[in-house]
């Protein structure tokens, strides 16, 4: 009478089996094995072998993914990248460091997103200046350079839902000293800023 291998359940034969049962085991053992492994052929150069589902034996061939990167990007102050093979990848130290300039002539400017990226603002006006700082655009970290290079004063002012906090005379509205004092602007969270430097 035969028996089941204990993993597969493939049929063979017992040592109590006749010589034709035997063979009778043996041969529906073969078709077993035969049926199990029927996923194994196939394939072409290349590829793989890869599980089609979650039953038992049951594989499929694949294509393997070559495993290389697609596409390297990169903004300044990195410089290189690629999209295939080797790919190299450099710092630009002088772009990392260098500022640009954001120049101000009227008497108002509220400030944007882009004069926390390596900026000075300089503003320059016979007249006073105020410069707003606006509410949800910058986030805590970013900092803005300032620089009064006219005769009148540059102060600086809230917008709606933001907080000042500065050494100057007037904490939430401080104003640059001089002619060619500088500041530096903090957002230390959502909507709040510190403005350090030569304030009066």
């Amino acid at each position: 009478m035969a028996t089941t291998t204990p993993n597969f359940g493939w049929p063979v034969p017992t040592s109590t089996d006749l010589v034709k049962d035997g063979a009778t085991a043996i041969e529906a053992l073969g078709d077993s094995i035969d049926a199990s492994l029927l996923d194994l052929k196939g394939g072409t150069s290349g590829q793989v072998l890869a599980k089609n589902s979650n039953t038992d034996m049951d594989f499929i061939w694949v294509t393997d993914a070559a495993g290389d990167i697609t596409a390297v990007t990169v903004t300044s102050p990195i410089t290189g990248g690629g999209t295939s093979g080797s790919v190299a990848i450099g710092y630009d130290a002088k772009a990392g460091t260098t500022l640009g300039f954001n120049a101000q002539t009227g008497t108002t400017y509220t400030l944007v997103a882009a004069d926390a990226s390596n900026k000075l603002v300089t503003t320059s006006n016979a007249a006073s200046i105020v410069v707003t700082i606006p509410p949800s655009v910058f986030a805590a970290g970013e900092q803005i350079n300032v620089q009064s290079i006219g005769v009148g004063l540059t102060s600086f002012a809230q917008g709606a839902g933001v907080t000042i906090t500065s050494t100057g005379a007037a904490p939430t509205a401080p104003i640059l000293r001089a002619r060619y004092s500088a500041c530096t602007i903090i957002c230390t969270a959502s909507n709040t800023f510190t403005v350090i430097g030569d304030l009066s």
